[in-house]
């Protein structure tokens, strides 16, 4: 007969709360610049920064990833979508 877990709460161990949840904590993207007139703008021509703000499939991050603003996110969105119709940035990765 076996012999009975006498351990509390059950006998699998538990995983600690640090290594069961994946972190997303990244450091906030710095992608908005300053005009000579305090102006605060994104580039759209600036690839690397915007595909620092996109996932692997081509679709915008969110506020909470990319750390922005609600100003800074509306004009990020809108440097994006010129960068696409332009032709410098894909709508969707091909992951052929």
């Amino acid at each position: 007969m076996p012999k009975p877990n006498t351990r509390p709460g059950g006998g699998r161990e538990r995983r600690e709360k640090q290594e069961k949840f994946q972190s997303f904590n990244r450091p906030k993207l710095k992608i908005t610049r300053t005009s000579e007139s305090g102006e605060v703008y994104i580039d759209y021509k600036d690839t690397e920064s915007l595909r620092k703000t996109m996932s692997g499939n081509g679709k915008i991050l969110g506020r909470k990833r990319t750390g922005a603003t609600a100003m800074e996110q509306r004009m990020l969105a809108k440097a994006v979508k010129r960068a696409r119709y332009i032709g410098l940035l894909p709508y969707v990765s091909s992951g052929f």
